[in-house]
């Protein structure tokens, strides 16, 4: 049976943290193939952020809405039991201890969400909790995502760069499991965490410039957006490719993406995550084999949400902000 209301994190407009309020809305019903789940925990990620601000403006345009926003409850992420589904559901059932990576519809900022079951979702491996699984798929997502697109073979390096990050960290766990000689960048007070995550070499970012490093890589990976092709392309080999989590000034990013192929030598490629049911049974595995263990860093009641997008926008998180719903 449907609860009649659930408390939800709500926007009705773009804007700051603020524009965020606690609020008690109807829950959601789970149409044909959809799952209605309980949720237990969620994140607050740079997506999230992305979505809330507007920013840059050309995502409101392609997709985020315009000049409204499309989705008044956020949440990309979640952890979860199975508490109804729709007509024509076949892989789950009620009960299921669930979780998942939901952009585009989003609303796991709330007690209850529904999803299709053909979307990213998966059960949570025996021995998780909700706490540990919710933050188990965004940045693992797009980490995978770049390292699928790069196509790297065992013994090849890659930089990491932004390797505290919900992508950064993944990707070095990630990039360990599939073989890889990892270099990864981060700042001073986390060289020992990094380490940990099993990068061959850490460089501290505070004290050398890592873009003058004379090792030189089949990828660089700029885990944060906050470097760019020109700055480290010379840091790759003579075939080798640079790959960045935001689409950088002007969306120069996917532009470059388009025009540095064409020279047949050192390129950027775009990533767009797509859909990938198979992508999230992968990660499932390297969980359940200790290769891959979601990076926390805090966790933030739902009547505190506005306080954890602050956190994050001050791009000091390490790993990830997980909120108990």
């Amino acid at each position: 049976m449907t609860p009649p209301r659930m408390k939800a994190a709500v926007r009705t407009k773009f804007g700051p943290p603020d524009v965020v309020r606690i609020e008690e809305v109807d829950t959601p019903t789970p149409g044909e193939g959809e799952l209605l789940i309980k949720v237990h925990h969620t994140t607050v990620n740079r997506t999230d952020c992305g979505y809330r601000g507007g920013k840059p403006f050309l995502l409101r345009l392609l997709g985020a809405g315009f000049p409204r926003p499309k989705a008044n409850i956020l949440g990309t992420e979640f952890a979860g039991e199975v508490v109804g589904f729709g007509d024509g559901v076949t892989k789950f059932a009620v009960g299921d201890r669930v979780a998942g990576y939901c952009e585009g519809t989003f609303g796991a900022h709330a007690e209850y969400m529904t999803i299709g079951e053909g979307r990213l979702i998966t059960r949570i491996p025996k021995g998780r909790t909700f706490e540990e699984a919710a933050p188990s798929t965004e940045g693992s997502h797009y980490a995978l995502s770049f390292l699928r697109l790069a196509n790297m073979e065992a013994g090849q390096d890659i930089l990491i760069y932004g390797a505290t990050g919900a992508i950064g960290s993944a990707a070095v766990q990630i990039s360990k499991s599939l073989g890889l000689n990892v270099t990864a960048v981060c700042g001073t007070a986390h060289l020992d965490m990094v380490k940990g995550l099993g990068a061959d070499r850490v460089v501290d970012y505070q004290t050398e410039d890592f873009t003058k490093d004379s090792q030189r890589y089949e990828v660089v990976l700029d885990a944060v957006g906050k470097s760019s092709f020109r700055r480290c392309r010379h840091l790759l080999k003579p075939k080798g490719i640079y790959m960045a989590s935001d689409v950088g000034l002007m969306w120069h990013g996917p532009m470059l993406a388009l025009i540095t192929p064409l020279f047949r030598g050192r390129r950027l490629k775009f990533v767009i995550p797509r859909k990938d049911p198979e992508g999230i049974k992968y990660l499932k595995g390297l969980i359940e084999s200790g290769e891959f263990t979601p990076v926390l860093d805090r966790t933030y009641p739902l009547d505190e949400i506005v306080e954890a997008y602050r956190y994050v926008e001050t791009g000091e998180k390490v790993g990830n902000v997980v909120v108990e719903v």
